[in-house]
């Protein structure tokens, strides 16, 4: 994983508040909520360069995903805002440092795995909150990640001579 840029924090900073208050500020249940968000064209947005240039706030996204989804009182555990402030630091965090999209990486985590993890990852570095989850799920991490990418590379390359 890469070393996170300070408009990459802010945007870390900004998704946390965007869960922290979706704890009163929206309608339905967490698990929905991070769920339609992390699917979302919002997300998407933010994947993208340049949008921590641009102002937002949570109001604008709890519009966005009512305009995309439809307004929803679906559920009623909510989370507490600590839980949900981490969780969306992480989420966003994840997507900066791998280069995946919100849904690739909600795809490997989902909403239920990450609450989980609360209480025994939300000191670590997020870096390293992140790797333990994707070992505990079997991901390759690290030098592991290393070593099974050359791998990849080594076969496509034998598939291509022998294909020749």
């Amino acid at each position: 994983m890469k070393e996170l840029g300070k408009d990459e924090r802010l945007l870390c900073e900004i998704q946390g508040r965007i869960f922290e208050r979706s704890a009163v500020g929206y309608g339905s249940s967490s698990a929905v909520f991070v769920r339609r968000y992390m699917n979302s064209e919002y997300a998407a947005r933010m994947d993208r360069t340049g949008f921590a240039d641009r102002p937002t706030d949570e109001q604008e996204a709890f519009a966005s995903l009512d305009e995309e989804y439809g307004i929803s009182k679906y559920g009623s555990r909510v989370f507490h805002a600590d839980e949900l402030y981490w969780m969306g630091y992480i989420y966003r965090y994840w997507a900066c440092a791998s280069g995946l999209s919100s849904k690739a990486v909600y795809k490997r985590c989902s909403v239920k795995d990450l609450h989980a993890v609360y209480y025994a990852y939300h000191t670590m570095d997020p870096s390293n909150a992140i790797e333990r989850i994707m070992e505990a799920k079997g991901f390759a991490v690290g030098e592991k990640k290393q070593i099974a990418d050359g791998v990849m590379i080594l076969r496509r390359i034998r598939n291509e001579r022998t294909a020749s």
